[in-house]
């Protein structure tokens, strides 16, 4: 086949993909470490300018917080509502951790012109999604997703959108950290 010849079967005949799990918009690359189990560790930029890493943060109550993409009207209402309740957050002694697949500069650009409380982490290599098994292979971008982790490591609950327009309330996501004690 000569170079940039295009065949209108190879689009009406896409090489299949196998996905590991279901979702409404996508499939996702693992599955979703069960509740139960460690946390997988990982090691990513923050937009503090230092690498953060999950074992790290051992002693602490961890809510690794999932989000698809900055400056889009779902991510940033959460996140403004993270950082209005950010002090219940930390009188329940947990860190919370926002991960997006948004590049360092980007996240923190957004984190600046929202006032964020919070660190943020950039998964652009987008290997932590692919490791929580909440990557969106054909879109590229994280689904939105929820994993409290003890103070020993372990995942204690999660949660995974079916849709990256909905999310979990604070008042929920504070109830599970309440569980915790």
């Amino acid at each position: 086949m000569p170079r940039g010849y295009y065949s209108p079967s190879a689009v009406l005949r896409p090489e299949p993909v196998v996905p590991c799990g279901p979702t409404t918009q996508g499939y996702m690359a693992n599955s979703v470490p069960a509740v139960g189990t460690p946390a997988p560790d990982f090691t990513l930029p923050s937009t503090m300018g230092s690498n953060i890493s999950l074992s790290g943060l051992r002693g602490k109550n961890v809510l690794l917080a999932f989000f698809p993409l900055a400056f889009t009207s779902t991510c940033t209402k959460e996140l403004c509502d993270i950082r209005d309740d950010w002090d219940q957050f930390g009188s329940a002694d947990t860190v919370v951790i926002p991960i997006s697949v948004d590049s360092t500069p980007t996240l923190k650009e957004f984190r600046n012109k929202y006032a964020m409380r919070s660190d943020m982490l950039s998964d652009f290599k987008r290997d932590v999604s692919r490791l929580y098994g909440v990557l969106l292979e054909d879109r590229f971008y994280s689904r939105r997703a929820y994993f409290l982790i003890d103070k020993e490591g372990v995942i204690r609950w999660e949660h995974v959108e079916d849709n990256t327009s909905e999310r979990r309330s604070n008042a929920e996501l504070l109830e599970q950290i309440k569980k915790l004690h």
